[in-house]
This record gives C-alpha cells, sequence and structure tokens, in this order.
C-alpha cells in the first residue's frame, strides 16, 4: 500500500488571505467598500489571476472598465502583498510535525504564479513541502479535477492514501467525489483532532 499522504491548501489554511484586509485600509465607507469588492474587484475577477492571468494584465483591464476606480485598482498592483495576514502559525505548526514524522507532504493553491512568486521565499514552510503545485502555473484551478490529477501524475499519489485539506466545501466535495480522504479545515484544533483520528500525529 501506498505511503499515506498529507496535502495542504495554502491560503487561509497557512497563510490568510482577503483582499479586504488592504482595501479596508484604503476605503473608509463600509458601504463603499462593499461595493468595490461586489462589483469591482470581484472574487471572479481574482479568479482569473488563479487560472495563470498576470496581476499586471488583471489591473490594467479592470482600470480600462472601471476608470473612476483607477487608483483602487492600481493599489492592487503596487500593494496585493498587503492582502495576506500572518501566517496560522498551529498549522505550520502542525506541517513540522508531519515532516518531522517522514510523512509525505504537498500543497494544491489557487493563486496566481506571479503573486505566488512575490512572496514563496517569504515562508520557510513552502519549502518543507515534497511538493507545490499552484494553478496559475498549471492554468486550471480547484475544483477542477484535472489539477488533483496533476497533484497525483507529478508526486505519484493515491488519492485513497491522500488526506486533502482545504477551507472551502466545493473543493473538498471534488477532491472527496475523486477518492481523497477529505478534512474541511476550520481552525489548527480541529485539523490536529483530524490528523490524529487518522494516526497522522
Amino acid at each position: 500500500m501506498p505511503r499515506r499522504a498529507v496535502v495542504f491548501d495554502l491560503g487561509n489554511v497557512l497563510i490568510p488571505w482577503d483582499r479586504r484586509r488592504l482595501y479596508g485600509t484604503l476605503i473608509d465607507d463600509p458601504a463603499e467598500l462593499d461595493h468595490f469588492c461586489d462589483h469591482v474587484l470581484t472574487m471572479e475577477e481574482n479568479a482569473r489571476l488563479d487560472r495563470g492571468l498576470p496581476l499586471a494584465s488583471l489591473v490594467e483591464d479592470l482600470v480600462a472598465r472601471h476608470p473612476g476606480h483607477r487608483h483602487l485598482i492600481e493599489a492592487y498592483g503596487q500593494r496585493w502583498e498587503e492582502t495576506l495576514g500572518p501566517v496560522i502559525d498551529g498549522t505550520v505548526d502542525i506541517v513540522r510535525e508531519l515532516v518531522a514524522a517522514r510523512r509525505r507532504c504537498y500543497a494544491l493553491s489557487n493563486w496566481g504564479a506571479d503573486t505566488f512568486a512575490l512572496v514563496e521565499h517569504r515562508y520557510e514552510f513552502l519549502g518543507w513541502f515534497d511538493g507545490v503545485v499552484i494553478s496559475g502555473r498549471e492554468g486550471v484551478v480547484k475544483p477542477d479535477p484535472e489539477i488533483f490529477d496533476i497533484l497525483c501524475r507529478r508526486h505519484d499519489l493515491e488519492p485513497t492514501s491522500t488526506v486533502f485539506i482545504d477551507d472551502s466545501p466545493t473543493n473538498v466535495d471534488a477532491a472527496g467525489r475523486l477518492g481523497f480522504d477529505t478534512v474541511l479545515f476550520e481552525d489548527p484544533d480541529q485539523l490536529r483532532r483530524e490528523l490524529t483520528a487518522r494516526s497522522l500525529l
């Protein structure tokens, strides 16, 4: 039987991400902030980065469509790193313990290629993984089965012997349909309980 492996999502499992973290410092009016996030820099627009669109191209396109918000949109290109929060230490500790126990650990994340490149050397724990698959580099995002197939083929993983951890119910459901043992991430304590129950910690 293949040795069991653990796959972590990155955003909001290990590294908090929220575009409102940046825009909350730029837009004082809560209603204006909601309007900007709901109608200008939406999650759907941001997902284009996850599929491989360069950040500069997204900014250029949004400015062309929403010229009245130019300065706010351009801030996304200039200050994107401010969308990230401090790492979730409890999850980092879990990765550290799994690696120390010689468990196979991987990351599979919906993340833009160039925005990931901005910060990947900032986080020591990214170097602990046996492999990292970033959607923007592959041109396909979770929950598409293709990105799970890329992960498995590239790293010789068998879904039925792999635990997949993600904070998105949609992604967790997709992985479950492919045969992964799934954990919907809530917080590090809950994740520790789930992995301990599987005798991985």
